[in-house]
């Protein structure tokens, strides 16, 4: 059902977007520019494509789990189920900060790519003419240049939102470690079941999972 909700919104984006830009004038085409154009009806509909699927599948669901979990932590052992709650606005911390960088990273990455498209149409274009005055190796050139500078920026986006995962499991696994060793001490006092400390552990499980 996810998938298929995200086809048809990207389908009636995807038709909205090509009957809108048939409607521009000369001037908005030429400002706006061909290749951007042709990123924003391509990759970029895809992009909001898998947003809608994974938002649907994934970010819908995570809240409920979370909150869910804390809340059944809370109702186990009080002291322990702060661990979650800090394990929790850790995680925030990270997914917010991460994403606040990688943002900006992203919309030269755009850019980035609407050059290459314009420079890869513009050669396609004038094939004829570049050949007559023998400007491939020139042309090439700019090129790689460009795609360089591309790969640059992508390596660079790439390597932050790759962060992403390591940091989390990180501050999961030191809370799980805090969680267990609090629990067998409880444990050690009769406080606490051993029963109750693995439901600790599962909980805390979930909400790695949901967030990330």
């Amino acid at each position: 059902f996810s998938a298929k909700a995200a086809v048809g919104f990207a389908t009636k984006v995807r038709h909205h977007l090509f009957k809108h830009l048939m409607g521009l004038s000369f001037t908005e085409i030429d400002t706006v520019g061909t290749s951007t154009m042709i990123t924003r009806m391509t990759s970029d509909v895809n992009q909001a494509q898998t947003g809608v699927n994974m938002f649907l599948r994934l970010f819908l669901r995570s809240p409920f789990v979370v909150f869910g979990a804390m809340v059944m932590a809370f109702t186990i052992d009080f002291k322990c189920a702060l661990y979650f709650v800090f394990a929790i606005v850790g995680l925030s911390i990270i997914v917010f900060a991460i994403m606040a960088l990688n943002i900006p990273m992203m919309k030269d990455v755009q850019k980035k790519l609407d050059t290459v498209l314009l420079h890869t149409r513009e050669n396609l274009a004038g094939v004829r003419v570049i050949r007559a005055f023998c400007r491939e190796e020139d042309e090439v050139e700019n090129f790689l240049k460009r795609n360089e500078e591309l790969t640059t920026k992508q390596k660079q986006s790439g390597s932050l939102s790759g962060l992403m995962n390591p940091l989390t499991y990180v501050l999961i696994n030191v809370a799980i470690v805090l969680l267990i060793h609090s629990g067998a001490i409880k444990v050690s006092m009769g406080a606490l079941t051993q029963g109750e400390v693995i439901a600790l552990y599962n909980y805390m499980s979930q909400i790695l999972v949901e967030l990330v």
